[in-house]
């Protein structure tokens, strides 16, 4: 499901928090034991030398709150991420044990508000208790490292481009957006246009190479003339 742009403001946000305390962090690990997958998990090493593990989970509506989708609530630490107006509403339904981060974008013409590099901020307005973990951790920390070389290979993706998708998964990909189109903005469909585009690209190779054959043709042209004109210049008495 296509996230929203509130949703993906929340992520980067909790993903630059846990960050700043220290945490390793991923979004999207799915769980043992059919428990669901955690919107946000993150990760750190205690001093006692643990593996502390902290479950986020992202809601923007009612509606989404109230959603039947599991809540994977399974580590030592427990919160919903909410906008301030979501936790208003539902605050009352929130068990106990479970913490609340609340979301407030950034706004820069708010004077009490410090620059950040992510969309906005977050505050705890309820600590969540700590409980047992609820799948075993070594199951736990499996399904993390998955999840982390996921993100890591879509990262080497993007690095190489196009490259690194094969020429089926490129043409699905064309097909598939040929029927989007915004009706507001009507635009040529990708795949005419990728068409039109390799065929300009062909015309302008088959151009350039045309240019380069005239241009030796007439240079070979010259030298023939010039070996014409000193045989000639031989052959006078």
């Amino acid at each position: 499901m296509t996230k929203t742009a509130l949703t993906l403001d929340l992520e980067r946000t909790l993903y630059g928090y846990c960050r700043e305390s220290g945490a390793a962090v991923v979004e999207e690990v799915t769980m043992p034991e059919e428990r669901g997958i955690v919107d946000t998990l993150s990760c750190q090493l205690t001093a006692s030398g643990e593996f502390e593990w902290r479950c986020y989970e992202l809601k923007v509506t009612k509606s989404d709150f109230h959603s039947s989708a599991q809540l994977s609530f399974v580590g030592h630490y427990n919160y919903f991420v909410l906008p301030l107006a979501l936790y208003q509403q539902v605050a009352a339904e929130i068990p106990a044990h479970i913490g609340v981060l609340i979301y407030r974008p950034f706004d820069a013409a708010d004077p009490d508000q410090v620059a950040t590099a992510y969309p906005g901020y977050l505050t705890i307005v309820k600590t969540a208790r700590q409980q047992a973990l609820q799948v075993p951790g070594e199951q736990l920390l499996d399904r993390f490292l998955h999840a982390l070389t996921r993100e890591v290979d879509k990262a080497k993706r993007m690095d190489l481009g196009l490259t690194g998708f094969g020429t089926d998964q490129l043409y699905r990909e064309l097909k598939r957006r040929a029927a989007v189109q915004d009706p507001l903005y009507p635009t040529q469909p990708y795949y005419n246009r990728f068409i039109q585009d390799l065929n300009q690209e062909a015309i302008t190779d088959l151009s350039d190479q045309a240019t380069a054959l005239r241009a030796e043709n007439a240079r070979l042209r010259r030298e023939a003339s010039y070996w014409q004109w000193r045989a000639g210049q031989r052959r006078l008495p």
